[in-house]
């Protein structure tokens, strides 16, 4: 197992609430990072055990004065910012269908969630991140699906992570000369409670036979890959999409 140290380095999580986000946050904080974690969820019991590095703000990661509000206080708190961690999302089956059916309002609300509440964090943190003097690092969480289409689509969702990658790009290389990375990371199936189908032994054991390497991903495997981007030893590594997917991609 690699070991980070972050001691001394404050990093903002958005979607901290569980899942990824999560174990991003705890992954950061065990490695001696002092961490804003915001979600519209309640925190996790795994985070109250570092009270004096943790702020948690509970609240709405589409409110851009909401965000900017706790990005702004934080950053004054902790002395800067040097990461941002952006894992908030939904994937809505059953409304998040085919952009030729669905209820756009339903899209809309995707968008916000998805690749508008990126802009608000990145937006909020930036600033911070210059001021410091050190740079600073960026996450986007992003989706292997993507990458491709799908007899079932959830189009708002594949749509709105498609411009998570863009986004991460274009914020790679404006900051670039800044010592500023912005790259993404697309995960494959992972288990996760926003992929509460999967509830049956029978159904996982189909998922991970289907995955390349014979396992479903977990949030731990997407918080390893989160770190090793956001660490020093990614410092020549900016404006990629990172697959982490059990080799799922070569079945596309």
């Amino acid at each position: 197992m690699i070991v980070y140290d972050f001691t001394g380095r404050h990093a903002v999580v958005a979607g901290a609430g569980g899942g990824m986000g999560e174990a991003i946050a705890l992954a950061l904080l065990e490695a001696g990072a002092s961490v804003t974690a915001i979600d519209v969820k309640p925190a996790p019991v795994s985070l109250s055990k570092f009270k004096d590095r943790l702020t948690f703000a509970q609240g709405d990661l589409t409110n851009a004065a909401f965000v900017e509000q706790v990005v702004n206080a934080a950053g004054r708190e902790r002395g800067g910012i040097d990461y941002l961690a952006n894992v908030a999302g939904v994937l809505w089956f059953g409304r998040d269908r085919s952009a030729l059916e669905m209820d756009l309002d339903v899209w809309d609300q995707v968008f916000n969630i998805n690749l508008k509440s990126f802009v608000h964090t990145a937006r909020s943190v930036v600033p911070h991140m210059r001021s410091g003097g050190r740079g600073g690092a960026m996450v986007h969480f992003s989706t292997i699906q993507w990458y491709r289409g799908d007899p079932k689509p959830q189009d708002a969702y594949q749509a709105s992570k498609a411009g998570v990658c863009a986004l991460s790009k274009s914020l790679a290389m404006q900051l670039a000369g800044e010592g500023i990375r912005s790259n993404a990371i697309c995960p494959g199936m992972a288990l996760t409670p926003l992929q509460a189908r999967w509830d049956t032994e029978e159904k996982r054991a189909a998922v991970a036979d289907y995955t390349p390497l014979g396992r479903i991903g977990t949030p731990q495997d997407m918080a390893n890959a989160a770190l090793f981007l956001l660490s020093d030893a990614a410092s020549y590594i900016t404006g990629i999409e990172l697959a982490v997917d059990g080799g799922l991609l070569m079945r596309m």
